[in-house]
């Protein structure tokens, strides 16, 4: 009776022992001695938030806006509603975003990112550091009346002083209306000529007394042939990386 009694308890010992030894989860995350637990928990959560926003970040704050614009207005240009696939629109832009931000990217990984984890400098000079080079890319494609826009719709607290960088409260969605505005100008000139095309193939149809047959259907492989003898993706993606320059 009493070996019956022992067995539990020498188990329960030995196991509240080995728990005690084995290293929780919290252990690895936070180290032992830090001198402020709710600060490393903070800088967590605040990197979990921006992993969360990333995708929100490439398009608020790089050429993905534009890519994304003009590749739209001209499938619709064309009078295709599915092709090319909306994963091949947004790769293709995805991708020539990575070309026209790569200087911006290098930057802000080798004078920023790389020397935080190396220790080399601290959180602040870090977030400086990263986000220079995309404020000076904002800065050059940005309209000076969509700044001035946000700056006296802006709260005194975070308007631009005399000698100060603009804020990036401001800068973001400035550059923002700025890209739109670009993308709607570029998508006007692609889709002109197959708007000339699609009058042209209208007033035949209509002269010769086809009523019933949709213009559009005739237009479409018109609108092909053309795009396609001018070498359109050869000029349209050149022209798109040339704007940024």
């Amino acid at each position: 009776m009493k070996r019956r009694l022992l067995t539990p308890l020498l188990l329960l010992v030995l196991g509240g022992t080995a728990m005690a030894q084995t290293p929780s989860l919290l252990d690895g995350l936070i180290p032992q001695g830090s001198a402020s637990t709710s600060g490393q928990i903070m800088q967590m959560l605040a990197v979990l938030t921006v992993l969360s926003i990333a995708p929100g970040i490439l398009i608020m704050a790089t050429s993905f806006t534009r890519f994304a614009i003009a590749f739209s207005m001209l499938r619709s240009g064309l009078g295709l509603q599915t092709t090319p696939a909306n994963l091949v629109m947004i790769s293709l832009a995805l991708f020539m975003t990575f070309y026209v931000m790569a200087p911006v990217f290098d930057r802000a990984w080798q004078n920023g990112v790389q020397p935080l984890v190396n220790n080399q400098i601290t959180q602040d000079v870090a977030i400086r550091e990263i986000t220079s080079p995309f404020r000076e890319f904002m800065l050059r494609q940005v309209r000076d009346k969509d700044l001035r826009l946000f700056e006296d719709l802006a709260d005194e607290s975070f308007r631009t002083k005399a000698n100060e960088a603009v804020d990036m409260r401001i800068l973001v969605p400035a550059f923002m209306i700025s890209e739109l505005r670009r993308g709607f100008e570029i998508g006007f000139l692609i889709v002109l000529p197959f708007l000339v095309i699609d009058l042209i193939v209208a007033t035949l149809t209509m002269s010769m007394g086809m009523m019933m047959l949709p213009p559009t259907v005739l237009s479409l492989p018109f609108k092909i042939l053309f795009f396609v003898l001018i070498d359109g993706w050869n000029i349209l993606v050149g022209s798109l990386i040339r704007s940024f320059s």
